[in-house]
């Protein structure tokens, strides 16, 4: 499966024009991709959109990319006179496709910035370890980057902010988390919380 994740980004004020911008654009006959996710920024960057779309093939992904570019107003951004900036990803082949549905209040963006080479041996640490990490908490999505640095973009859905920190702490605990030999590919890090819009799919 693959996906594209785009981040607008406007003043905080002008929110629901961007909102609404962008869900007419998302909603024109031409804009193809399943839409997942709309969410906005709870820290970090405030005044930001999110929108996850899946792709079933990355031939389709790459098409709509280049409509994107080519579009006088994509995503309904020069209407609203914001930014927004497009990234390709390609979901981690053992896990399941996303699903719409309602999974928490909060979402995580957590993205890993790895070393050279590091792809396949994060791919294969988390493989091992996300059948038990699974049992304490359900992932949305890990995906791997097709475009610019080499890095990852795990989704976590939380019913509040406590219950994650207490599920870490949990796993960590547990020896569950971090996966094994997955931390030492790895160089940098961010995480971000976003909140889903009222008609995001996922929730």
């Amino acid at each position: 499966m693959f996906y594209e994740l785009t981040t607008l980004s406007s003043h905080i004020l002008k929110l629901p024009e961007v909102l609404g911008n962008l869900e007419a654009w998302l909603d024109q006959p031409a804009t193809v991709g399943q839409k997942l996710g709309v969410w906005t920024s709870e820290n970090a960057r405030l005044g930001s959109v999110r929108i996850l779309r899946g792709f079933s093939d990355e031939e389709a992904l790459t098409r709509e990319r280049y409509r994107e570019l080519h579009h006088p107003d994509p995503f309904g951004a020069a209407g609203s006179h914001c930014t927004f900036e497009s990234e390709s990803y390609a979901a981690f082949p053992f896990l399941p496709a996303v699903e719409p549905g309602a999974f928490g209040k909060y979402y995580e963006f957590r993205t890993y910035w790895l070393k050279p080479g590091g792809l396949t041996p994060t791919i294969e640490a988390w493989e091992a370890a996300m059948p038990e990490r699974s049992k304490l908490s359900p992932l949305t999505v890990n995906m791997y980057a097709l475009d610019g640095a080499p890095r990852i973009t795990h989704i976590w859905p939380w019913n509040s902010l406590d219950e994650r920190i207490a599920i870490r702490a949990q796993s960590y605990a547990e020896g569950i988390w971090p996966p094994k030999g997955g931390p030492e590919h790895f160089h940098e890090a961010a995480s971000t919380i976003w909140i889903p819009a009222a008609d995001s799919p996922l929730r």
